[in-house]
C-alpha cells in the first residue's frame, strides 16, 4: 500500500485508489506525512487538526484522533504502517515505496547526477506524480497555509529545471506545453514568464512573446505595485531589437540516456535486414508464418521516411484479418490525423473493455492506418508482465527510451501503451513524450488518467452478429461459412460474439477442415468457457485469460462477480444486486460500478448492467469448481448372494 500526498490525500495498492474523506483523522495523517520520519509535536498536530478552536481536553482528543487513524489503517489493511508515539509528539515512517512525496524527491535527487537526457526523463517522471490540488480533501487551515506552499515550491523548482533543459537543447515546442499552463496558474511568476517569452521568440512568434511581457507587467503592477525585474526588461529590449536569443526547434539537439548515441540506439532498435522478424520492445511476436502483406502507398511512404530518420523504430506487429469496429476505427483515425488536440496537447485515446475483447488489436490496426501521419516513429510498450502483474512506470520509461530514443524527428511519434493497470504507470510516459500521440489500452476506463491528461475513451463490447460473421468469414473463407450459415450463427453465439473466442474457434476449425461447423458449435456450446483454448499455445486460452482477469480483482470484488453472474435476472440493477449480495443498495451500486470499470459488466440504460455472455459462463464454471464436485450418491446394498 502507498500514500499519495501530491494531490488529494489517498491510499492506493497500485490498482485501486481510495481518496480519504475530509475528517480530523485525514488532517492528522496529512500533518504527519508532510514531515515523514520526523517527530511532529503535539502542539503542531492539534493546530493542524483543530486550528484555533481546540477542545478543552486537547491531549485526550488528540489521542482519540490517533486511535481513529489507526482504525482507518486497519480498515484498509495497512496496520504495518504505524503511527509511533514518541516523547513530545508522533511520527510516521515512510520511504519512496510507500509515500509519493519521497518518491518524487528520490527521482529529483537521482536526476541531478545524470546527463541532460537522463535528467529530463527522471524529472518528467517526478512531475507526473503530482495529481491535482495538494491536500484538496484535508480540512486544515494550518497545513494549507504553511505546508502546501512549501511543497508546491518543490514542484515549481523542478518544472523550471525541466523547461531550462528543453530550452538549452532547442526543444521550444515541448517547453510551450508546460509553460502555457503554468504561467496561467502563476500569472506573476517572472521566471516562467521569461521562459515562455524565450520559447515564443525563438519560434518566430515575436508578437506573442512581447504580448506575454505586457501581461506579466500588468499583473505585477496591479497586484504588487512593482515593475518587472531587470532581467525580464532586458529580455523585452533584446526582442524589440531582434537579437538572436538561441536555437529554435530546427536546431534541437537530441537528449539521449547516458552512454547512448544516435547510431548505436538506432541500430539496436532496427536490428538487421537479413529477413528475420524484428519486434518492437514489449511486443508479442507473431509466431504464425504467413506471407508479408502488401503495403499501402501511405504505409510505404511512412516506411521510407522512418528509415531515413535516425530515431526510427521497428514496425508495430500487424493484425492479420482485422474486421469490424468500423465506428471506433473511424473515430480514432480522425482523432490521430487532425493534428494537436484541443489545448495544444497531442491526442490521447483510451481503449477499454473486457479481457480479450480486441483492445490491442484495434489499437495496432489503427496505428498502422495512421502510420504515414506519424513519421517520427511508433512504439508498443506492454504495461504488464507475462504473469499479469503490472510493470512500474520506471520500467516502461526505460523501455520506451530504448525503443523510441529522443532526438530529431521528421514529425510526431505514436505510442501504443498496452494493458495498463493503473494511471500512474503511464502518466510519466505521456508527460515525458508530450508531443507524441498515444493509444492506451486497459481493462478499466482509466478515468483518473483522462481527468489529468485529457483524451477520448472508447469502451469496447461484444461484436455485433454481422461483425462476428465477417471475422469468421475472413478466417475460414466465404465458402465454408456460406455452406453452413445457421451453424456459423450458432458458433458465434457459443463464443458470445467475443473476438478472442471467435479467433480461437476459427483456428481450431482451420486445423480440422473436414469438421462441420454445426458439430463444432454443438460441442462448444456445452462448455464454451472451458473449451476455447489452443493446445499448442496455452496462453491463447479464454479460460486462462479470464482466470488472470479475475485474479486482478480484489477477493471481495471477485466473489461479488461470481455471485452476480449466477443471477438469472437481467438487467442487473442495484436493487437486484443488493438482494444477491445481501448488502445495502448503495454498496451494491458501488460494486456494480467497480465491476463495470474493470470490464466485467456492460451498461445499457443508466443503472442497468449485464455481464458478457462468455464472462457469465466462465463465472459459473469457476463457481462450480470452487464448490467442488457434488457428493457421490449412496451405493445400493449388495445382493445377499454376493455378500
Amino acid at each position: 500500500m502507498r500514500f499519495q500526498l501530491l494531490g488529494p490525500l489517498s491510499i492506493t495498492d497500485g490498482r485501486d485508489t481510495v481518496v480519504l474523506p475530509p475528517s480530523k483523522p485525514t488532517a492528522l495523517l496529512a500533518a504527519l506525512l508532510v514531515r515523514p520520519g520526523s517527530i511532529v509535536s503535539t502542539d503542531r498536530l492539534r493546530g493542524a487538526v483543530w486550528g484555533e478552536d481546540q477542545p478543552s481536553t486537547a491531549k485526550a482528543a488528540l489521542q482519540s484522533c490517533v486511535l481513529r487513524l489507526r482504525r482507518l489503517f486497519a480498515k484498509y489493511g495497512i496496520e504495518d504502517q504505524a503511527v509511533v508515539a514518541v516523547a513530545g509528539g508522533y511520527r510516521i515512517d515512510a520511504d519512496a515505496g510507500t509515500l509519493d512525496l519521497l518518491h518524487f524527491r528520490r527521482l529529483v535527487e537521482r536526476a541531478s547526477t545524470g546527463d541532460p537526457g537522463s535528467e529530463l526523463y527522471e524529472l518528467r517522471a517526478a512531475l507526473a506524480l503530482w495529481q491535482g490540488p495538494l491536500l484538496a480533501n484535508v480540512p486544515s487551515e494550518l497545513l494549507h497555509r504553511d505546508e502546501v506552499p512549501r511543497l508546491a515550491e518543490e514542484r515549481l523548482r523542478v518544472l523550471e529545471r525541466v523547461v531550462d533543459i528543453e530550452l538549452e537543447h532547442g526543444r521550444c515546442r515541448e517547453a510551450l506545453v508546460d509553460l502555457w499552463e503554468v504561467t496561467r496558474v502563476y500569472p506573476a511568476h517572472e521566471r516562467f514568464a521569461e521562459q515562455l517569452m524565450t520559447a515564443l521568440y525563438r519560434l518566430g512568434r515575436q508578437t506573442e512573446a512581447l504580448a506575454e511581457y505586457r501581461r506579466v507587467k500588468e499583473q505585477l503592477r496591479d497586484r504588487l505595485g512593482v515593475d518587472p525585474r531587470a532581467g525580464l526588461r532586458r529580455l523585452e529590449l533584446a526582442m524589440l531589437r531582434g537579437e538572436d536569443l538561441g536555437p529554435d526547434d530546427s536546431g534541437a539537439r537530441p537528449l539521449l540516456p547516458a552512454g547512448a548515441t544516435l547510431g548505436t540506439t538506432a541500430a539496436s532498435t532496427l536490428g538487421t535486414s537479413t529477413g528475420a522478424t524484428t519486434v518492437t520492445a514489449g511486443a508479442v511476436p507473431d509466431r504464425t508464418a504467413r506471407p508479408r502483406p502488401e503495403r499501402s502507398a501511405g504505409t510505404a511512404r511512412a516506411s521510407a521516411r522512418t528509415s531515413a530518420a535516425p530515431s526510427a523504430v521497428s514496425p508495430l506487429p500487424t493484425v492479420p484479418g482485422f474486421t469490424g469496429r468500423e465506428d471506433e476505427v473511424g473515430a480514432l483515425v480522425r482523432l490521430l490525423t487532425r493534428g494537436e488536440a484541443d489545448g495544444g496537447r497531442a491526442p490521447v485515446a483510451v481503449l477499454s473493455g473486457a479481457p480479450g475483447i480486441g483492445k490491442s488489436a484495434l489499437a495496432l490496426h489503427v496505428a498502422h492506418l495512421v502510420a504515414d501521419r506519424h513519421p517520427g516513429g511508433s512504439a508498443l510498450v506492454q504495461l504488464t508482465h507475462p504473469d499479469g502483474t503490472p510493470r512500474t512506470a520506471e520500467e516502461a520509461a526505460a523501455e520506451l527510451r530504448r525503443t523510441l530514443p529522443d532526438g530529431p524527428r521528421t514529425g510526431p511519434a505514436l505510442l501504443v501503451l498496452d494493458d495498463v493497470v493503473h494511471p500512474d504507470q503511464v502518466r510519466p510516459l505521456l508527460t515525458a513524450h508530450a508531443g507524441a500521440a498515444a493509444l492506451v489500452t486497459s481493462r478499466t476506463g482509466l478515468a483518473a488518467l483522462v481527468a489529468t491528461h485529457g483524451g477520448t475513451v472508447h469502451r469496447l463490447g461484444a461484436l455485433a452478429p454481422d461483425e462476428s460473421r465477417a471475422l469468421l468469414t475472413t478466417a475460414l473463407g466465404h465458402e465454408r461459412i456460406a455452406s453452413e450459415p445457421a451453424a456459423a450463427r450458432r458458433l458465434a453465439d457459443a463464443c458470445g460474439q467475443h473476438p478472442l473466442a471467435l479467433r480461437i474457434a476459427a483456428a481450431r476449425l482451420l486445423t480440422r477442415p473436414r469438421l462441420r461447423l454445426a458439430d463444432y458449435a454443438d460441442w462448444l456450446a456445452r462448455d464454451p468457457a472451458g473449451r476455447l483454448s489452443l493446445s499448442d499455445d496455452p496462453r491463447t486460452s479464454v479460460p486462462q485469460r479470464l482466470d488472470e482477469a479475475l485474479g486482478r480483482l480484489s477477493p471481495a470484488l471477485a466473489e461479488a462477480h461470481l455471485r452476480l453472474a449466477a443471477c438469472p435476472f437481467e438487467p442487473l440493477t442495484a436493487e437486484r444486486a443488493a438482494a444477491v449480495l445481501d448488502v445495502p443498495a448503495e454498496a451494491a451500486e458501488l460494486t456494480l460500478e467497480r465491476l463495470l470499470d474493470a470490464g466485467f459488466l456492460e451498461e445499457g440504460l443508466p443503472g442497468a448492467f449485464r455481464p458478457l455472455a462468455l464472462l457469465r459462463a466462465h463465472a459459473r464454471r469457476t463457481a462450480d469448481a470452487l464448490a467442488g464436485p457434488p457428493p457421490a450418491p449412496p451405493r445400493p446394498p449388495l445382493p445377499a448372494a454376493l455378500r
